[in-house]
């Protein structure tokens, strides 16, 4: 397989599925992984990188632009995700917040079809990188964010929000990066626009260290808000 293809869609090795699941999540200060759950068993709780810190408990997330930089683009008010849908994959779930353990661990979605949103980041529609990360597969079961990778530039994708309105973005690209150099900034960083970012693991499995080797990220900026 080239690892380096993102259209190779996440989570298939060889032509067949692969029953670990890791989502590679990285925050704007620390980097974590969702963990493996191999048939039944539960995953270890995501550890921070021993290069990063975790923030505290009660850290305030990263601005959403650096001072002095002027937005573009439309934007809503803060309001949570409740549901994250892509129309060119027929794929649809439920978001579920995620934020961090007392260790600094991350936490996971605990099935296969729920999406989860980094607390820590800013809301979808709102100015700054959104972060949502599923699974590739949980359990046996094939992940909401199975076919992340099949993403191109220009596909839709919609994030309803809990005061009923919708944020409808735009891909405009999609990468897949080894674990080991994953940009954190790129992904993590300021932005001047409502940005949103779906993260999923890609790229062959390691059978020694039961994870996948890449991480797939889609890109994709604010198009329209409903009501607007």
């Amino acid at each position: 397989m080239d690892t380096g293809d993102p259209s190779v869609p996440a989570g298939r090795r060889q032509g067949r599925f692969t029953l670990p699941a890791v989502a590679g999540i990285l925050t704007v200060t620390a980097a974590v992984t969702i963990g493996a759950a191999v048939a039944g068993r539960e995953p270890d709780p995501p550890r921070p990188r021993a290069s990063a810190a975790a923030p505290a408990a009660n850290a305030s997330p990263a601005p959403a632009t650096r001072p002095g930089e002027l937005t573009s683009g439309p934007l809503m008010a803060s309001s949570p995700p409740m549901r994250v849908s892509i129309p060119s994959l027929k794929a649809s779930a439920a978001t579920v917040a995620l934020g961090l353990q007392p260790d600094g661990a991350m936490q996971v979605p605990d099935s296969a079809t729920d999406v989860g949103w980094f607390t820590r980041a800013p809301m979808p529609g709102a100015l700054g990188p959104a972060v949502l990360a599923g699974h590739v597969n949980w359990k046996g079961r094939q992940g909401t964010f199975f076919d992340l990778g099949r993403l191109a530039a220009g596909a839709a994708i919609t994030v309803d929000r809990q005061d009923g309105s919708t944020a409808m973005f735009t891909v405009t690209r999609v990468e897949q990066y080894p674990k080991d150099r994953f940009p954190t900034d790129e992904v993590y960083g300021a932005t001047d626009h409502a940005a949103l970012r779906l993260i999923t693991c890609g790229g062959e499995f390691d059978d020694a260290t039961q994870h996948y080797r890449d991480n797939v990220v889609v890109y994709a900026r604010l198009a329209h808000a409903h009501p607007a």
